[in-house]
C-alpha cells in the first residue's frame, strides 16, 4: 500500500461522523462480474479474465533460463509499477518477475472501484494456474505487499500447494476489525452504507509509509497511484483483511513475513495477533530502520537479500542478521 491507506484513512473516517448524520442514504458502488472468473489467457501487455476483464502485466526477465518465479501482488492504491525497482534486483539473481494490476487499480477499466474480495481471490487463482501451465517445471513463489498479503492469505486455502514453493509476505496488511477500536468500526460502517461516495485523500496526516522521500515524491506525481479513495473501496479493504487474519490458521504454504519495525500502516498489534494464529512456523524478519514500504524503502537492498536467501536456502539464517529480532519484538 501507499502512504494513502489503511490506518491514515481509517483516522480521516472518524472526522465524517457529523457529516454523516444529515446526509441521504444512497446504493454502494461496485465492481460487478456476471461470470465465472477462472481461466484466462496472457497477451503480450495484460492478462485477459474470463469475463473479458483486461489486468496490465508487468514482466520482468532475466538473461538466463529463470531458476525461480515471483508472481508479486502489489498494495491498495497502488499497481504492478510497484515492483520495477525489486524486480531490477530479482532478474539479476535470475528470477522471473511478474506483476499485474488488480481490478480496481492501476490502469484497469474501473480503477478506484472496489471488487469484491472473490473476485479479487479468482483472478489470483486463475494467474497462478496460468504461470504453472506456461512455465511447469520452475518453481512459483507469491509475493504479496500489504493488500496483496492480505489477497494470499485470503486465498490460501484455495490456492493449491502442490504448485506453490512459497509466500513472501512483506508488511501484510492484517489490521482487521477485532485488532480495531470499537469506533473506527463503527464509524467505517456509518460511512460506507450513508455516503459511500466520498472520496478521502489522507492529506496533513502526519504518517510516514517510509524513510525514502523521493520515492513517495514520485507516487504522488503517478497518475495511476490513487491519491483519494472512496469511503465504500475502505471498507472492501477492511473486508479483505478480516477475512485474512480468518484464514491465518489454515496458511500451510512455507512462508517469509517480513515488517518493519517504524511501520504507521499496520500496527504492530495487528501483525502480533497474526503471528499467533499461524501453525506453519513462518520464517520472521523484522527490521529495525524499516518501515511499511519495505521494498521501496532506503533499505530496500537489504530486505531483498533476504527474500532472495530466502528462496535459495529456506532454512539459512537472512543476510541481514534480523532472524530473531521479532522474538522481543512483538
Amino acid at each position: 500500500m501507499v502512504k494513502k491507506q489503511s490506518r491514515s484513512i481509517l483516522f480521516f473516517i472518524l472526522a465524517l461522523f457529523s457529516l454523516t448524520l444529515g446526509s441521504a442514504a444512497c446504493t454502494r458502488d461496485k465492481i460487478n462480474t456476471d461470470l465465472e472468473v477462472s481461466h484466462m489467457h496472457m497477451a503480450k501487455t495484460h492478462l485477459v479474465t474470463s469475463d473479458g476483464m483486461k489486468l496490465p502485466l508487468k514482466k520482468w526477465s532475466p538473461q538466463r533460463e529463470p531458476q525461480a518465479i515471483i508472481l508479486a501482488l502489489h498494495g491498495f492504491n497502488d499497481y504492478s509499477n510497484a515492483f520495477s525497482k525489486p524486480a531490477e534486483h530479482w532478474t539479476k539473481e535470475g528470477f522471473l518477475v511478474y506483476a499485474y494490476d488488480q481490478r480496481g487499480f492501476g490502469a484497469t477499466s474501473d480503477a478506484g472501484m472496489w471488487p469484491e474480495t472473490s473476485v479479487l481471490v479468482q483472478d489470483l487463482l486463475a494467474t497462478v494456474a496460468l504461470l504453472k501451465e506456461i512455465h511447469p517445471k520452475v518453481p512459483l513463489y507469491l509475493l504479496g505487499e500489504s493488500m496483496g498479503g492480505a489477497l494470499l492469505i485470503a486465498a490460501s486455502h484455495r490456492l493449491p500447494a502442490e504448485i506453490i514453493s512459497g509466500f513472501i509476505l512483506v508488511a501484510p496488511a492484517v489490521w482487521a476489525r477485532k485488532t480495531m477500536p470499537p469506533m473506527y468500526v463503527a464509524t467505517l460502517w456509518l460511512g460506507t452504507h450513508v455516503i459511500p461516495w466520498l472520496r478521502l485523500s489522507g492529506k496533513g496526516l502526519k504518517i510516514q509509509a517510509s524513510d525514502n522521500r523521493q520515492m513517495l515524491l514520485e507516487l504522488g506525481e503517478d497518475p495511476l497511484v490513487i491519491k483519494q479513495t472512496r469511503i465504500d473501496t475502505m471498507y472492501g479493504l477492511v473486508n479483505l483483511m478480516d477475512s485474512a487474519l480468518r484464514n491465518t490458521p489454515n496458511l500451510a504454504t512455507p512462508t517469509l513475513l517480513l515488517y518493519g519495525a517504524n511501520d504507521e500502516i499496520i500496527p504492530k498489534h495487528a501483525t502480533s495477533e497474526m503471528l499467533t494464529a499461524m501453525n506453519n512456523s513462518p520464517r520472521v524478519v523484522v527490521y529495525p530502520k524499516g518501515y511499511h514500504m519495505l521494498l521501496r524503502d532506503l533499505q530496500a537492498d537489504t530486505v531483498l537479500r533476504d527474500i532472495t536467501e530466502w528462496i535459495r536456502h529456506p532454512n539459512n539464517d537472512p543476510p541481514s542478521g534480523h532472524g530473531n529480532a521479532w522474538r522481543t519484538f512483538f
